[in-house]
């Protein structure tokens, strides 16, 4: 299962290659899903009804996962993990990361910087 990250949904809401393409590619498969975490940056960064709908058109094409107990204790393990090494991310990039740890998903991120931090996470090569 692949996760896309808010950064490339972005991209592809604002049509930039590579993202533009392969978010297509992946909703046309049937295969990705983002978080309730994205969504809610995607909406919250939505400043007009047009950009709400577009957001609301790409998501409808999504499976969308929640943040359960499961992945809710994933992410504090990664929280702490990543505070002990002196490494701490966003809150919001750990529960992503949660959520993508706890079912074996792969990540689709522009943002390598923060979650090549977390050790386990699978992230997509592009």
């Amino acid at each position: 299962m692949k996760i896309a990250d808010s950064d490339v949904l972005i991209d592809a809401l604002r049509g930039r290659d590579p993202w533009r393409t392969r978010i297509g590619l992946e909703i046309q498969s049937g295969a990705l899903s983002t978080t309730t975490i994205n969504l809610f940056e995607l909406m919250s960064g939505a400043d007009t009804k047009k950009e709400a709908s577009k957001v609301e058109d790409l998501l409808g094409g999504l499976r969308i996962l929640s943040l359960d107990e499961t992945a809710a204790r994933e992410a504090a393990a990664i929280r702490r993990e990543l505070q002990a090494r002196g490494l701490p991310i966003a809150t919001a990039d750990t529960l992503i990361a949660g959520i993508c740890r706890s079912i074996g998903a792969t990540l689709l991120t522009r943002n390598r910087s923060h979650f090549q931090r977390v050790d386990g996470l699978a992230i997509d090569p592009l």
